[in-house]
């Protein structure tokens, strides 16, 4: 998948828009389109992020490739606060992205829900 960067002040917007500031918001669609417990990947600038809708409905944002040896993190196990990368079992916290078994730590990004129920992903 892929998102359109939309403008700060646009983001009910979907689809379209521009840099603005220092931040560049993606609209990534609709928050239903992932399972509660579950995660995708999307493909923005260049970069897999990884986005996960935790049980509770909070959605947390990753780096998409595991820096051990590249595996899908959007195919990883999680609970309320690790993903678990599904090639070698390395975890990472969603909140930090640090490893708790010494891996590299993944980047973490701004996700959240806009009142038209979409999911918006802050880059900058």
């Amino acid at each position: 998948m892929s998102a359109q960067p939309v403008s700060a002040g646009l983001v009910s917007a979907a689809g379209s828009g521009s840099v603005a500031g220092s931040k560049v918001l993606h609209i990534l669609g609709p928050v239903d389109q992932i399972p509660f417990g579950e995660g995708r990947a999307f493909g923005i600038d260049g970069e897999q992020v990884a986005v996960f809708r935790l049980r509770d409905g909070n959605l947390r944002a990753v780096s998409g490739v595991c820096p051990h040896k590249g595996g899908p993190i959007a195919d990883g196990t999680i609970d309320q606060q690790v993903v678990v990368c599904p090639l070698h079992q390395h975890a990472f916290e969603l909140q930090t992205g640090c490893s708790t078994t010494g891996a590299k730590p993944l980047r973490t990004y701004i996700v959240f829900a806009d009142e038209a129920g979409n999911m918006v992903l802050e880059l900058g």
